[in-house]
């Protein structure tokens, strides 16, 4: 088919298309699996030369035009009467796999006729500013495939999601493969993942957590909750890292934040036997911390928190005023040492409280200001005390 200077001779649109035709038809085969052999160095130049040659014959036989809308029927015609069919007839997981295997076929059928149709791609396209020949590919999957099955997609990937919540095993690396297509399928952009996936995973994780949250609030203590908070919080950080894209890691953890404990807060910490004062009362420092972390990273989360440690340090120091001013009055005035002894037993009494809740301040609330005032309290005491 390739000539040389004037000697060529003109190929015809039919003629030049029926033989490209049948590249594509091959190509087909093999992405189906059926028994075909490879393409050959021989095979590959006569079609990228046909096209060529279609290319740049003189008008009006130059067919760069209508190359280029038949490059896109190929695709069209492959999807309509193959792929989606495959699509249609499997469900759930099954059908997860064949869009998986179906993407990766596109991709290489994308890659292989937009070598045969490359002339059109460096002059043609390039001079008219249109599609380049692999997004144009790209496209055809999105508009025909793609917009079609989203939506069943999308339940899919969720249900299976709420499933690895649950406990079960699931197969990540197939959720890690389909969410890469709403991101490839963007072209560039993270519309469809954002709008045709995350949007729905993130109302489903308020669902599940507020349900979750509804049930745990009754029945666990304080520290039991938090537990139990602080590993959802850990495992769908992991879920990030397994499949979702990196984006949606901020969203995701303030939505589970916001259900789990932004919303059961008071409830949480005014929890009578095992709440804030109950953990301070029995200096459950580890309970503590994790209370400060996790309350932490919420807006005014640790407010609260520490109003009710300064309540506790505030009561406990009054008690240990009031305890040395009633054993003063009760003594009688001959016993002046004993006084004097009294007197030092309480001032180191306030020195222990003192380096008890500076401690607390640094290791269980991370040395964070709000805490701070409390340590400053103390100090007031002990000037009241040895007034």
């Amino acid at each position: 088919m390739a000539g040389h200077g004037q000697d060529r001779k003109t190929i015809d649109l039919e003629d030049g298309w029926a033989f490209m035709q049948r590249g594509i038809t091959k190509l087909i085969n093999i992405l189906e699996g059926k028994p075909e052999p490879q393409f050959s160095s021989e095979d590959y130049m006569m079609l990228y030369t046909t096209i060529y040659n279609m290319c740049t014959q003189k008008p009006p036989h130059d067919y760069s035009q209508q190359l280029y809308d038949k490059y896109r029927e190929a695709f069209e015609e492959y999807i309509r009467a193959t792929v989606l069919p495959s699509l249609k007839e499997k469900h759930d997981e099954f059908m997860l796999r064949e869009l998986v295997q179906r993407w990766s076929n596109h991709k290489v059928m994308v890659r292989w006729l937009s070598r045969f149709f490359h002339y059109l791609d460096r002059y043609f396209i390039t001079r008219r500013s249109l599609t380049a020949l692999r997004d144009v590919g790209l496209i055809c999957f999105r508009d025909l495939i793609f917009q079609e099955i989203k939506g069943k997609v999308k339940d899919a990937v969720i249900a299976l999601i709420d499933q690895e919540r649950e406990g079960e095993q699931i197969d990540r690396a197939l959720l890690k493969n389909v969410l890469d297509i709403f991101v490839e399928i963007g072209l560039g952009n993270m519309d469809c993942y954002e709008n045709d996936f995350e949007d729905f995973l993130l109302k489903d994780t308020t669902d599940y957590y507020s349900v979750k949250a509804q049930s745990w609030i009754v029945e666990d203590s304080c520290p039991d909750y938090m537990i139990k908070a602080e590993e959802c919080l850990k495992r769908e950080k992991e879920r990030v890292g397994h499949y979702l894209h990196i984006n949606s890691e901020p969203k995701l953890l303030e939505k589970v934040q916001n259900e789990l404990l932004a919303s059961y807060a008071t409830q949480l910490l005014e929890k009578e036997h095992s709440g804030c004062f109950a953990l301070l009362r029995d200096d459950k420092v580890e309970d503590l911390s994790r209370m400060y972390r996790l309350f932490s990273k919420i807006t005014r989360g640790l407010e609260p928190i520490s109003n009710m440690f300064k309540t506790h340090v505030t009561n406990e120091g009054t008690a240990l005023v009031k305890q040395a001013e009633d054993s003063a009055n009760n003594k009688k005035p001959e016993k002046k040492e004993m006084v004097g002894m009294q007197e030092q037993v309480f001032v180191w009494k306030i020195i222990e409280l003192h380096d008890k809740y500076v401690a607390y301040v640094t290791d269980c609330f991370q040395g964070h200001t709000l805490f701070h005032k409390v340590c400053w309290l103390i100090r007031l005491f002990s000037t009241l005390l040895s007034s």
